[in-house]
């Protein structure tokens, strides 16, 4: 990742109070607490996807593994600045791993990246500056650690900038030597926290490549978070009263808590709880409550998560919404706001609860829909092509039979990429040239100054003083041309911003050399060739017919081979 020399005094002095403040906390005792974890889901206007039980998740499967953890969840700027004095107060001076984990909506600008209390507004500037955690001040803690200092960054696609002094995400981070950042998609994070980066001795950088994380900084082959000796046993329960010995007590824990996730249930919880009150699961059982009571929608987001959906599974997901017309504004694997809205869309109109979140059953449906769609929108476009060509060669056979300018023109203006179309170009050339040769100088010469300025007033300049002259018919050609640039440079522009690389562009070309509509050499160069077979492509599937590519497009003409396409 690029690093970004900071040079804003106000924000350095800001991270290095909040450090002081931190610092100040020092002499109370000792705590030992050697990782964090902050997880913000419910803002002002959204949610994300990394809530109270994702922290509580994490926070757990760290104790599990001996750590001492500080955690917050949905903290406003206050507990988040409490949780990171703690866990700067427990820090001893060892050789033990400091973890930090941070999940919400973020921000940043030219002077650092903040962290956005829960409630915030998005967008709102200051609330983000005066009040969201400094990612400066927490990697300026890490760097004391250096070779085992992990900050994990993970990013709500629900945040959103305040323009002109903030953009949405943490962005490119000044990384500290010796700390290592992994980072990506809130659901990611989650199962990297709560999984693979509590296992001693698992291989970082492969634990990040199978979830698409980045891994940024101090980053040698063999990295780990958790060495053998850094785990320990967490801390044990006190002895029951009873004299139940230990060992069956805890086979009876173990047995009603996967009765309880069987369940999944407040009820089931709970029931949990009146039998082990204290027991080794009641802190995730009181977690879960919580958030079964906070959340209307809770068993419908466990049974999509419990789906474990991969990047490219759901790319795959927003690519079979799209074909069957359900704009989910992007195919990059992130199930934010536009996603969501599509996917209540599609389960409206197709009977279903109307929740956002997707079954396994509902995937399925889709996938099967969206295959049926794309075949039949392939046999539309073969009728749609069939018909044009008849029309347009039945056209050409009246146009031919007279070769007058007008007819050839009309033909043209018909099936500008039509079957005789270089044909009919080369006719008008003809023409042009017999009629130049037979000008008067005087109105080729009023034709020449109107090309040499080539715009639409010297064009109308040249039709007003002559409407009868030798070049009438090209001036209101030239004029329908130049009218028509700014289009082609608005397409160009959407084209532009689907990021396709030169793979993207030639893959494109072999498709449309698939369907026969000849977009000339296959080198990811669009010329003209490749424009007019564009065209074809985007007329025969009633979509607007530019010549360039946009999102609509590319879904249908590389349906099934989008993955990697996209730069972003």
């Amino acid at each position: 990742m690029r690093a970004v020399t900071r040079s804003t005094k106000s924000a350095k002095a800001k991270g290095r109070a909040l450090l002081s403040a931190a610092f100040a906390l020092a002499a109370l005792p000792a705590l030992a607490r050697e990782a964090l974890v902050i997880g913000n889901a419910r803002y002002s206007t959204f949610d994300t996807v990394f809530g109270a039980e994702r922290v509580g998740a994490a926070a757990l499967a760290l104790r599990d593994r001996g750590l001492s953890v500080t955690e917050a969840a949905n903290a406003d700027a206050s507990a988040m600045r409490g949780a990171l004095a703690r866990f700067v107060a427990g820090i001893e001076d060892d050789e033990a791993p400091l973890v930090v984990v941070l999940s919400g909506a973020f921000v940043h600008g030219p002077a650092g990246a903040w962290l956005l209390p829960a409630g915030a507004e998005a967008g709102d500037a200051a609330t983000a500056l005066t009040q969201g955690l400094p990612l400066d001040a927490v990697l300026s803690v890490l760097a004391a650690r250096p070779g085992r200092a992990f900050l994990v960054l993970g990013e709500s696609p629900a945040g959103a900038g305040a323009a002109p002094f903030l953009t949405a995400g943490p962005g490119d981070l000044e990384v500290p030597q010796g700390v290592t950042v992994i980072r990506g998609p809130a659901p990611e994070v989650a199962r990297f926290a709560t999984r693979a980066m509590p296992r001693p001795g698992a291989p970082l950088a492969e634990a990040a490549a199978e979830l698409s994380l980045s891994v940024d900084g101090y980053a040698p082959d063999g990295l780990v978070v958790l060495l053998a000796d850094d785990v320990s046993a967490p801390a044990a329960q006190p002895a029951p009263v009873a004299d139940e010995p230990a060992a069956a007590r805890a086979s009876r824990d173990d047995s009603a808590w996967r009765r309880a996730e069987q369940m999944d249930s407040a009820e089931g919880y709970r029931i949990y709880l009146e039998a082990f009150p204290e027991g080794q699961n009641a802190p995730a059982a009181r977690q879960r409550l919580r958030a079964i009571g906070e959340d209307p929608l809770y068993a419908d987001r466990r049974a999509e998560e419990a789906l474990e959906l991969t990047r490219e599974e759901r790319r795959s997901v927003q690519q079979n919404l799209s074909i069957l017309g359900y704009d989910t504004r992007g195919i990059d694997g992130i199930f934010g706001p536009g996603t969501r809205s599509a996917i209540e869309r599609w389960q409206d109109a197709e009977g279903y609860a109307v929740t956002g979140l997707l079954t396994g059953p509902q995937v399925t449906r889709l996938d099967r829909a969206a295959e049926t769609r794309a075949a039949e929108i392939e046999r539309e476009a073969q009728a749609r092509a069939e018909a044009r060509e008849a029309a347009d060669q039945a056209l050409w056979d009246r146009v031919s039979d007279q070769g007058r300018e007008e007819d050839l023109r009309r033909y043209l203006q018909d099936f500008p990429d039509g079957l005789y179309a270089d044909r009919a170009q080369a006719l008008l050339t003809d023409i042009e040239e017999q009629r130049a040769e037979q000008a008067a100088e005087q109105d080729r010469q009023a034709w020449q100054a109107a090309r040499a300025d080539d715009t639409v007033a010297a064009y109308r300049r040249y039709l007003d003083q002559r409407p009868q002259g030798a070049f009438a018919g090209e001036a209101q050609a030239r004029i329908q041309a130049l009218q028509g640039a700014g289009d082609d440079a608005a397409a160009r522009e959407a084209e532009d911003s689907l990021g396709l690389g030169a793979v993207g562009r030639r893959l494109a070309e072999v498709r449309l050399s698939q369907l026969g509509l000849d977009p000339g050499q296959i080198d990811g160069a669009f010329d003209a060739e490749t424009r007019r077979a564009i065209r074809r492509y985007q007329r025969d599937r009633d979509l607007n017919a530019t010549g360039y590519l946009d999102q609509a497009t590319v879904v249908r003409l590389l349906a099934g081979g989008l993955e990697g396409l996209f730069s972003r």
